[in-house]
């Protein structure tokens, strides 16, 4: 079996709107497409990313989710961006609080870390 590349992530938000805004207006990922699944009483927004995509969902009462990023299951999500000093200052004047940028021990590049409205830990890394 050989996997080409990762089709997408999905994120289950608990405030559909809060989440959406944040992705689509703090991010600044495009939207591919938006569905409204009545049976389901569900969102499912699809959201661009290079050649891969964001699918955030929407569920009434979702339980709650660890988000260590030390807790077993998936750490994190990273986006990979050219500038880090500039990503992080256009997130700052979104009211974004980001970490300290470090430098990775491994890649010798600049990285750092945020959360999004439900705390999932997302990093950048240049």
């Amino acid at each position: 079996m050989k996997l080409n590349k990762i089709h997408h992530i999905a994120i289950i938000a608990s405030n559909y709107e809060k989440s959406k805004q944040f992705y689509t207006e703090v991010l600044e990922l495009p939207i591919i497409n938006e569905h409204y699944r009545a049976d389901r009483d569900s969102y499912k927004l699809d959201l661009e990313v290079g050649d891969t995509q964001i699918e955030l969902f929407s569920f009434p009462n979702p339980p709650k989710r660890i988000t260590n990023p030390e807790a077993a299951g998936l750490r994190h999500l990273c986006f990979q961006v050219d500038h880090i000093e500039d990503a992080v200052s256009a997130l700052t004047e979104k009211g974004v609080e980001c970490e300290p940028i470090r430098l990775d021990s491994i890649s010798n590049k600049p990285f750092t870390f945020f959360r999004d409205p439900d705390g999932l830990p997302i990093e950048l890394h240049e």
